[in-house]
């Protein structure tokens, strides 16, 4: 369900424009757009082993089960490319996301000059983050390969990695995950997967849309 400010904001559509216009640049391999989103999963067992499906009878699950702690996922996508991975941890700290981000600029993007991160206004998403988890020369190098686009407060459907983590919930995770052993193991074939067969994303959305269909968000201001 999309939230939207029910009246003007010019917060918002500030905020919205930067991430539309991002989301129209022309790629860039040498400065890829990245979006990253992160999704809490509640981890949950089964008290007794599920009877397989029968010839006219469908598998047989019992409506007890038993909570086994919860997770987080990371989910980062280029939506140009196609390209996409999925991280289990523990956490979602504000280490946790400046430990996933930095394994993206060292490890995935190692050999590009600078990233684009479009991601939500979340208080651990932002580059004090990357302080608080290592030494200053290090987040201080990082921060020179990375520049932030926050989507709106209220907006997080303008983030693709919102809609690839729904991707993976109906395709992946609408059962019981037992643990993170499980639930790693789920999220990484899916991945590779989708990875492997390009799904990439065609954003049509654009700020003159914007302009028009959301026009009562935008201040009246007289020429």
């Amino acid at each position: 369900m999309y939230v939207i400010p029910p009246e003007h904001s010019a917060q918002f559509v500030a905020d919205m424009e930067n991430v539309l216009e991002i989301y129209h640049l022309p790629y860039n391999p040498k400065c890829p757009v990245i979006c990253l989103d992160e999704q809490p999963v509640q981890l949950v067992k089964e008290t007794r082993l599920p009877l397989p499906a029968k010839p006219g009878q469908p598998e047989s699950v019992d409506y007890e089960y038993e909570r086994n702690g919860t997770a987080n996922i990371f989910m980062f996508t280029e939506p140009l490319s196609g390209w996409r991975k999925a991280i289990v941890s523990e956490r979602r700290t504000a280490v946790d996301w400046a430990t996933e981000v930095r394994r993206l600029l060292d490890e995935d993007y190692a050999d590009r000059a600078r990233v684009i991160l479009v991601c939500d206004q979340l208080n651990t998403h932002k580059l004090a983050s990357l302080y608080e988890a290592f030494p200053p020369t290090v987040a201080r190098r990082l921060v020179e390969r990375l520049t932030i686009c926050h989507t709106p407060k209220h907006g997080s459907w303008l983030n693709i990695a919102e809609t690839e983590l729904s991707v993976l919930t109906r395709q992946c995770l609408n059962r019981r995950i037992p643990d993170r052993e499980t639930l790693n193991r789920e999220t990484t074939a899916w991945y590779t997967q989708r990875h492997q067969a390009q799904k990439s994303v065609d954003w049509q959305f654009t700020t003159a849309d914007a302009r028009v269909r959301l026009k009562r968000l935008y201040p009246q201001v007289e020429d």
